[in-house]
């Protein structure tokens, strides 16, 4: 029963209906037929029987036999020839109604099937729409014509949603490109401003000190914006995948990190394989930078960050898998989940004045946008794994081949 319903469960609404109609029709079908056996055999059983007892019996073929046994002899044979005869009436309704109900059963699921088709095709149609929709056409509508019913209501429903997220994401746009604006142009006057009086050949030092202690809040600040910004982008969806190789990015992050891991006296061992991922260069980019600038800035003296790129099967069918793990200190296994969200760091990093808060934030938003997966443990010596499935560049599309030219 279980595997029944299992499988009736994953059957197509198009099917389910068209085996409804067809159960339906053979139910009634067979109904009729059961009716129909029945009256016709009462029928025959009263009208054969009478019409054969009305009949003249036949003169007695030998003059000596006992006339009562020749009357009951030929009263058996006429009812056993009428008894065949209604069972041959009877075997015959039933044969040639069971042929005739196949046969226009067989016409009953072409047309459940043909009549739930044109059923479903609205909403097949609010379907194909929903799947095409992205942040960059929302301007698509299903605009379904015909009588107003349950399912016109149901598109005109979902044209007005369509409506109020568009503008809901054109408000987005717009806030994101005007505090883009408002917030990093007076971060950049002011670094202007700082870098032009320190270069001052008459600064004093307590001068020099503030103003590079400016310096540091300002790329704080420019980095928030920065990671804010960037983590509104990464949560859309990707309306443009490319293939990325994954470990020249890796190399190419390590290596651009490697003066910070020199002074805080950090080994970086990398394990890059040939991995072609499926996805935005530039967020892939940032998701490997954030997940090695945690791990360094997050470390202990002497400490080690390793970074491995697969491609494996992980998450799913031929993943890109990213493994960036590093020393640190012991992270109770309860606050794992916590570290993605926006603002959220552990006791032994609050105090620390190099991170936003954003990094793992980002990583999570850039994998989901890119339909991965990320998921982070920490290590029993201490420090913390973070491991990051994203698809790879094979399940892109192909396209399509031109033909060869003619000469």
């Amino acid at each position: 029963m279980g595997r029944v319903r299992g499988w009736w469960s994953g059957v197509g609404l198009r099917t389910r209906l068209t085996t409804l109609y067809t159960g339906l029709f053979f139910a009634a079908g067979t109904t009729l037929l059961g009716v129909t056996y029945l009256l016709t055999a009462r029928a025959l059983e009263q009208k054969l029987v009478m019409g054969q007892t009305t009949k003249e019996l036949p003169p007695p073929p030998i003059e000596s036999a006992k006339p009562m046994v020749i009357a009951f002899k030929i009263r058996q044979d006429v009812l056993a020839e009428v008894d065949q005869g209604r069972q041959q009436v009877l075997s015959d309704l039933t044969q040639n109604s069971v042929i005739i109900m196949l046969a226009v059963g067989v016409l009953a699921i072409i047309l459940g099937h043909l009549v739930a088709d044109r059923a479903l095709r609205p909403l097949r149609q609010v379907t194909e729409t929903a799947e095409r929709l992205s942040e960059s056409t929302l301007h698509e509508r299903i605009a379904l014509s015909g009588p107003r019913d349950d399912v016109k209501r149901l598109a005109d429903t979902f044209d007005a949603m369509l409506d109020r997220l568009q503008r809901a994401f054109d408000a987005q746009r717009r806030f994101v490109l005007n505090a883009s604006h408002e917030l990093r142009t007076p971060l950049a006057i002011n670094r202007t401003l700082l870098e032009v009086a320190l270069e001052e050949p008459d600064a004093s030092d307590d001068l020099v000190r503030l103003g590079k202690a400016l310096l540091g809040t300002n790329a704080r600040h420019e980095r928030l914006i920065e990671g804010l910004l960037l983590l509104t982008r990464s949560e859309n969806e990707l309306v443009a995948r490319k293939p990325v190789a994954v470990d020249e990015v890796a190399l190419g992050v390590v290596e651009s990190l490697e003066p910070q891991a020199r002074r805080r006296r950090i080994t970086v061992e990398r394990r890059l394989a040939p991995a072609m991922a499926a996805g935005d260069p530039v967020l892939v980019e940032r998701c490997v930078f954030n997940l090695v600038e945690n791990a360094l800035k997050y470390n202990v003296k002497d400490g080690t960050v390793w970074v491995d790129v697969t491609a494996e099967s992980g998450g799913g069918p031929d993943d890109i898998v990213i493994r960036v793990a590093n020393t640190g200190p012991v992270i109770p296994g309860y606050e794992v989940a916590d570290l993605f969200e926006p603002f959220h760091r552990l006791r032994e990093r609050v105090g620390s004045a190099q991170g936003s808060g954003l990094g793992l934030s980002i990583v999570r938003a850039i994998v989901t946008a890119h339909d991965g997966q990320v998921e982070a443990a920490p290590r029993p010596d201490g420090g913390l794994v973070v491991t990051v499935h994203l698809p790879t560049a094979t399940r892109l599309p192909v396209p399509p081949r031109l033909p060869a030219p003619t000469r």
